[in-house]
């Protein structure tokens, strides 16, 4: 089942190459406005948020659409992971406030050769 949007976390990458990495996947340039840490494009129709060091050396990147090449947040991790060559996380899947806190701690950790573990995070 296709996610509502994707949102991974990318490790001590940079948007310059995360932008290209999605120019080329989506077929259409992303043209970024900038508001401190925080910038928002449009690229090919989908709403993209980059959010520098979000969580420490981690970057967010959302997507918000289901209209993306990837059916989950894991698919484009480890897309993003392998040609980005930097780690990435996600949720395991989609979740929910009444999933509980010990369930917001559940991440997929894809490093840059694609393997995946299963880790606790503590983002906040």
């Amino acid at each position: 089942m296709r996610q509502p949007d994707i949102e991974i976390y990318l490790k001590e990458s940079n948007r310059d190459a995360m932008s290209a990495w999605l120019t080329a996947t989506l077929g259409a340039p992303c043209a970024w406005q900038q508001k401190g840490r925080v910038s928002r494009c449009l690229c090919a129709g989908i709403p993209v948020v980059w959010f520098e060091k979000a969580v420490g050396k981690w970057h967010s990147l959302l997507l918000e659409s289901d209209k993306t090449p990837w059916a989950d947040d894991l698919q484009c991790a480890q897309a993003a992971a392998l040609h980005l060559q930097v780690n990435a996380r996600c949720a395991p899947g989609s979740w929910q406030e009444a999933d509980g806190i010990a369930e917001a701690d559940s991440w997929l950790q894809v490093s840059a050769d694609g393997s995946i573990e299963s880790i606790t995070w503590h983002t906040s």
